[in-house]
């Protein structure tokens, strides 16, 4: 079975000379991205123009149990690389199946419900009020009798833009270019990043303020302990698609 690993990522500034609006997602290259896989807004916060500030940033490849942050009812399953799962529906109850051993080097999932389903992957940040990761990539209308194969490399970018609400599913590819790109699985357990503005150009920039890297954290495995999450049809509306 694949490796869970958790990063804490610690973002700071001091003085940064005007207001800004951080945004992280995993919106790297995906087969079908914004068209059937949706990247999420995983983690949204503002630094204010004078002082000094600081976050933490947990990710955890690891699920936790169901919280609900997003959609009223779910069916969880935890899923390694190299496994798939079959979700079903019977009595009215979704369920995935337990895992089993799949195509190497990725994750699949199956719809048998019936009909079609929207399937998220969960294995992202944590603020400590929630209970499980957030969902980091959404599939859209996944047909009866289809499956969905995800190759998934932990790959995080760094935006500034106040044009997007937190939790939200990004429909198109954000307008501004990233500040900030790093696979997780190459950065040791604990990182700290300095947000800087230069003030003759306006453009901001992301650099490590420590030693955190660490070269035997390249050998960890891309993806490990994954959640898929089902979204009911009747939360669908939730996420621009018309309900059912």
């Amino acid at each position: 079975m694949s490796r869970a690993f958790v990063r804490n990522l610690y973002f700071q500034t001091k003085d940064l000379g005007k207001e800004a609006t951080l945004l992280l997602t995993f919106d790297s290259d995906v087969k079908g991205i914004y068209q059937i896989c949706f990247p999420a807004i995983c983690w949204l916060t503002t630094f204010g123009r004078t002082g000094s500030y600081r976050i933490h940033a947990t990710y955890t490849s690891q699920p936790q149990v169901t919280d609900g942050n997003i959609i009223e009812a779910e069916t969880c399953m935890e899923i390694n690389d190299s496994e798939k799962t079959t979700l079903t529906q019977k009595n009215c109850v979704f369920q995935f199946s337990n895992p089993v051993k799949g195509v190497p080097g990725y994750l699949e999932a199956r719809n048998d419900t019936g009909s079609i389903q929207d399937i998220a992957l969960a294995a992202g940040f944590m603020s400590p009020r929630d209970l499980m990761p957030r969902p980091i990539l959404y599939f859209k209308e996944v047909e009866h009798t289809s499956n969905i194969t995800i190759e998934f490399t932990p790959i995080l970018r760094a935006y500034i833009t106040s044009d997007y609400k937190h939790t939200a599913i990004l429909q198109g590819a954000i307008d501004t270019p990233a500040i900030w790109e790093q696979n997780l699985a190459a950065l040791s357990e604990s990182t700290t990043w300095d947000l800087k503005r230069d003030p003759s150009t306006g453009h901001y920039k992301i650099t490590q303020a420590d030693q955190g890297m660490s070269n035997s954290s390249t050998q960890l495995t891309v993806v490990g302990g994954l959640c898929l999450r089902f979204l009911p049809v009747f939360a669908l509306s939730l996420f621009g698609v018309p309900p059912a």
